[in-house]
């Protein structure tokens, strides 16, 4: 096969196939037609050889440049350098520009709500991405620094066959034969528990109220507790009490007929001479005269209390199933007993009258009835603590000069609390909503009562509010109000509720902790007089306390019934310092007199000092520990509301 075409030269040009059959053949055929073409004896004129020679390839190099890789046009080459170039100059001019030139910084604007919980929301995936890296804790704060001073008067107050751990170095094994000492009563072991103040008196009443505001304050704030590493005392404390109550009663029947309620006599009126815990001034570990063991068999008031605290402290020990369930047995025998037995345990002249009488027991039936559903899941109790009934009894609706005041005596405010909290967190609904909403609005409405705006109790000039209406031994009452005022707030800080309403005025759940703090912060020392009520909390505290133990040197002589008197009539200071007793308090003129024998100052009570335990825990440590929500929740069982009934038939 040939092709034919023709040259440059005008002749004409063959190429075979058979002399391309290969790269190197066709190679040498051309090499050979240029050869040929070259040796040719024909001349080439000036065209042709232009063509072949260089001025061509000299005019391709101005046009082009050889990058390497490729072949440009040189004007493009020179207006794509010119272009990057003008363009790197001018962003660094730009960027010279904008350092220059001073710029004006607006604070962004504050987070609203739903920002600040993202935040937090996200802390806690990040909490589960990094390590944790330990840092030292923060120094504790003045409340955390009470705390342990407080819990150490339950240690001073301690009777029986102390524990090695005990660390009060001036208190020893006493009144091991009580319950022996009285024939009368079928309870023959009766030591241990708690002396109520400055005497050796075991009171019942009030006692029981302490360890159900110490259990309170341990499910509430266990994570506080246990920052401050308090958590194993305060729990030791309560079981201290809870042991000795389980004695005073049959605690392992179901139903019961008879409770103790109190052990030793402090009556001296009519000039009795009798040896007791009131007419003799003597170390407890020194008491030689025999203790009398009242009992009761119509005390639905002590029952009610006894029945709350053991309930209550069975939460605290839930994770010790066996003592648990005791507790509870005996928590539900007491309630039993005095829902069948009503009557008030310090009615008929009895000596509780003068030292602890009790005005009423329906607020202990809403009181106990709360704590034992809480304690069992059994909804019998709720609906007995929601029956309207007995919150009018309780004086739920009518109010009074002692309204939404938390006492010994009184529990109906601590039980409004303890109720709302049902509301805000489980939302029990029908057929408990209504009477929930009420004690949830009497909470609010005893929330504004503490506020300095209102004019429902006085205060000094120094700002301690007076809920006893100037009446004397006002701490113990004022201590109670600071924890439930902040334990509210933490209960609405956890329902994401930012505040409540006084009439028609909002009010933050700041101003509560506010409330709690100024109370708290006066008691501590920030008061006219500069006086910590705090033994042992500050430089300028009480030194002459009332107190029998604390009054008397431990100095291996026994003082007998009247030998202790000289000490009790003593000017100088306590020889022991029984750290961490509040004082009964100032009076409502901010006036404190430092005097051994004027109780009405200078004692301290168990019942006062479980309330400032509370409220300093509440208060201590970081307050994004906040509350425990749902431990109290534990033996609660899912909560499935019943539909209201259809309303009455429409009728004209």
């Amino acid at each position: 096969m040939s092709i034919f075409g023709r040259d440059p030269w005008g002749r004409p040009l063959e190429i075979n196939a058979a002399d391309s059959a290969t790269d190197n053949d066709r190679s040498r055929n051309l090499q050979d037609y240029d050869r040929a073409a070259l040796s040719s004896s024909r001349q080439l004129d000036e065209t042709q050889q232009s063509w072949l020679l260089g001025p061509a390839e000299q005019k391709n190099k101005k046009k082009y440049v050889d990058l390497g890789c490729i072949i440009v046009s040189r004007k493009i080459f020179v207006w794509t350098v010119g272009s990057i170039i003008a363009a790197g100059f001018l962003a660094g001019l730009i960027t010279l520009i904008v350092k220059t030139v001073p710029r004006h910084h607006h604070p962004p604007p504050p987070p609203d709500n739903y920002t600040l919980a993202l935040h937090k929301g996200l802390m806690f995936f990040n909490a589960q991405r990094f390590p944790r890296h330990h840092h030292p804790p923060p120094s504790p704060d003045n409340y955390t620094l009470a705390l342990h001073k407080v819990l150490m008067f339950f240690n001073a107050q301690r009777s029986g066959k102390l524990p090695k751990h005990n660390n009060v170095s001036w208190r020893g094994n006493s009144c091991l034969n009580d319950g022996k000492s009285d024939s009368s009563t079928v309870f023959r072991d009766l030591k241990g528990g708690y002396y109520d103040a400055g005497d050796a008196i075991k009171f019942h009443f009030p006692g029981s109220f302490a360890i159900t505001m110490l259990s309170w304050s341990v499910i509430e704030y266990s994570q506080k507790y246990e920052a401050a590493g308090e958590l194993n005392h305060v729990k030791d404390i309560i079981k201290w009490g809870t042991d000795y109550f389980l004695k005073t009663f049959n605690s392992s029947a179901d139903t019961i007929d008879r409770v103790v309620a109190q052990v030793g006599s402090g009556d001296t009126f009519g000039g009795s001479t009798t040896p007791n815990d009131h007419y003799c001034w003597m170390r407890p570990e020194d008491i030689d005269y025999p203790r009398p063991v009242p009992e009761c068999h119509s005390c639905s008031d002590l029952a009610g209390e006894m029945a709350a605290a053991l309930a209550a402290a069975s939460i605290v020990f839930k994770d010790n199933k066996a003592y648990s369930q005791k507790l509870v047995r005996g928590a539900a025998a007491l309630f039993k007993f005095s829902r069948q037995q009503r009557g008030r345990y310090s009615a008929g002249g009895s000596e509780a009258s003068i030292f602890y009488n009790s005005t009423m027991y329906w607020d202990e039936f809403i009181w106990g009835g709360a704590w034992l559903y809480y304690a069992t899941g059994n909804s019998s109790y709720l609906q007995l603590a929601t029956t309207p009934g007995l919150a009018k009894h309780a004086g739920a609706f009518w109010g009074g000069p002692d309204y939404g005041v938390l006492s010994w005596d009184n529990k109906l405010t601590g039980a409004q609390v303890l109720l709302s909290r049902l509301r805000l967190f489980l939302s029990p609904g029908y057929p408990y909503e209504e009477i929930l909403r009420t004690f949830h609005n009497q909470t609010s409405i005893v929330m504004c009562s503490y506020l300095p705006v209102f004019t429902s109790f006085n205060r000094t000039k120094g700002g301690l509010i007076q809920l006893n209406h100037g009446r004397p031994q006002p701490l113990q009452y004022v201590v109670n109000a600071a924890f439930l005022a902040t334990l509210y707030s933490d209960y609405l800080d956890a329902a994401d509720t930012p505040g409540w309403y006084c009439g028609p005025n909002f009010y933050s759940t700041d101003v509560l902790r506010e409330f709690a703090r100024t109370q708290i912060d006066y008691i501590l020392g920030k008061n006219p007089r500069k006086m910590s009520y705090v033994v042992g909390y500050g430089n300028h505290y009480p030194r002459h306390v009332h107190h029998r133990g604390a009054s008397i040197p431990k100095d291996k002589i026994k003082y007998n019934c009247k030998g202790g008197w000289k000490w009790r009539d003593s000017k100088k200071p306590n020889p022991n310092t029984i750290v961490g007793a509040m004082v009964a308090g100032p009076d409502k003129h901010d006036g404190f007199h430092d005097i051994r024998t004027n109780y009405n100052y200078t004692e301290p009570t168990l019942a006062g000092n479980a309330g400032l335990v509370a409220a300093l825990v509440a208060l201590s440590g970081d307050k994004s520990l906040g509350i425990d929500k749902n431990t109290i929740f534990s033996a609660v069982p899912p909560m499935f509301p019943t539909p209201p009934p259809p309303p009455a038939p429409w009728k004209p």
